[in-house]
């Protein structure tokens, strides 16, 4: 579905990414892991047309979307929830949903009623809230709110970028079933994660960044035991 050649990507001087190269299989989800600065969040913001590239290409679907607008790209069915949950907070939970309709303005009335529906069923949550407004939700209800709204599109590629941060670890666990529900939907998910554990055990693939650079790749399992990982990332 993804597939991402040689990317290089420098912000003045300094190098971001070096020659980045990883693909992301249909109704697969793909973690990236590696400390902070190592070039994760700048993967997804160039993948998203946020970032400008020095080189390489970025196929999904088959289609070359290098220097495509960052709105062509969401209107191909490519969704990225940054980190930071940015949500409105003056707005209710069901107008925060809607703002997300805006990423497919082809969408009738019909199709956003139904989206509505699958969100507050995936977000029960939500439903019991949607006439709050965002800033009065919690930590946890506001990632929750940021998700379902990246979702409302129905778009096909997810790209997350920090969903677990700042939370409890309760919510961290209901947020990881979400995302593994959100996968059984039939969507595919690229997953930037500060919990490197939980990452790479829902994960099917992972790749390790390391200074710009991808320095180790397997199975989500495979890299779980790897001693590398482990010593670097996991803690053990």
């Amino acid at each position: 579905m993804l597939v991402v050649e040689d990317l290089t990507v420098s912000y003045g001087y300094k190098s971001a990414l070096r020659e980045v190269t990883f693909e992301v299989k249909q109704n697969e989800i793909v973690s990236l892991i590696g400390s902070n600065g190592a070039g994760k969040t700048t993967t997804l913001m160039t993948i998203s047309g946020l970032v400008e590239k020095e080189k390489g290409t970025i196929y999904y679907k088959d289609q070359n979307i290098t220097g495509m607008p960052s709105h062509q790209i969401v209107k191909h069915g490519v969704c990225h929830i940054p980190e930071g949950r940015n949500i409105f907070p003056q707005l209710t939970v069901a107008e925060n949903l809607m703002m997300g309709t805006l990423g497919n303005t082809s969408m009738k009335k019909a199709q956003i009623n139904d989206q509505l529906d699958e969100m507050y069923s995936l977000f029960p949550r939500l439903k019991e809230r949607r006439l709050q407004a965002g800033g009065t939700l919690s930590g946890g209800e506001q990632q929750m709110l940021a998700i379902a709204r990246g979702l409302m599109p129905d778009p096909a590629l997810v790209m997350l970028d920090e969903p677990s941060l700042g939370l409890a670890p309760i919510i961290v666990e209901e947020i990881f079933r979400l995302i593994l529900r959100i996968k059984a939907s039939g969507k595919t998910i690229l997953l930037i994660e500060q919990n490197a554990t939980l990452a790479l055990q829902v994960a099917d693939r992972g790749y390790v960044l390391e200074r710009g650079e991808i320095v180790l790749t397997g199975t989500g399992q495979e890299l779980l035991v790897n001693p590398e990982v482990k010593k670097a990332y996991l803690g053990i």
